[in-house]
């Protein structure tokens, strides 16, 4: 598996400072900016199942990653602090932005494997509707969408303001 200063190096994403670690529960909670870690030289595995290991990351460089991937400079803008981390194996990499095209918000989701980078989870969603595309069961995780989690498949549900990747059952 690959460390996440490589899977951010890979993806074009600059740290801010090093790599920290902490419970699960109040990192997924948390929908600001993570407390900076000290830059070390190596990264640092979580102690625990319970616990998550993850990077802050230069906001800028997301915005270049989201206008390489996709191929459309400026469709998707960030919206909120992304999250990169390592929970229970999985190095993943969730970001909210706001998609000019369709006019609504997305949470991506990209989970990194030695086979590369694939998207495992992508939500728009408005006020009015919540539209998914899932692929969540190989993961410990859910997509949370007004207080019900969702694992898998493709649909529609109520419109929300805010969307989540939480670990799944929690």
């Amino acid at each position: 598996m690959p460390k996440l200063r490589n899977l951010l190096l890979g993806a074009g994403i600059a740290v801010v400072g090093g790599i920290g670690t902490k419970m699960a529960v109040d990192y997924f909670r948390n929908r600001g900016k993570e407390e900076e870690v000290p830059e070390t030289e190596e990264d640092i595995e979580p102690a625990s199942e319970e616990e998550v290991a993850y990077a802050n990351v230069e906001d800028t460089t997301i915005q270049t990653f989201l206008d390489n991937s996709f191929g459309d400079p400026g469709r998707y803008v960030p919206t909120r602090t992304p999250k990169v981390f390592d929970y229970q194996g999985c190095q993943c990499m969730v970001i909210w932005a706001y998609d000019n095209q369709k006019e609504k918000n997305q949470l991506l989701a990209f989970e990194y494997t030695d086979e590369g980078r694939k998207m495992i989870a992508s939500i728009g969603y408005t006020a009015e509707a919540t539209d998914y595309n899932l692929s969540l069961e190989d993961t410990p995780f859910a997509i949370e969408v007004n207080g019900e989690q969702i694992i898998s498949g493709q649909g529609e549900t109520e419109g929300t303001d805010e969307v989540d990747l939480v670990p799944a059952g929690s």
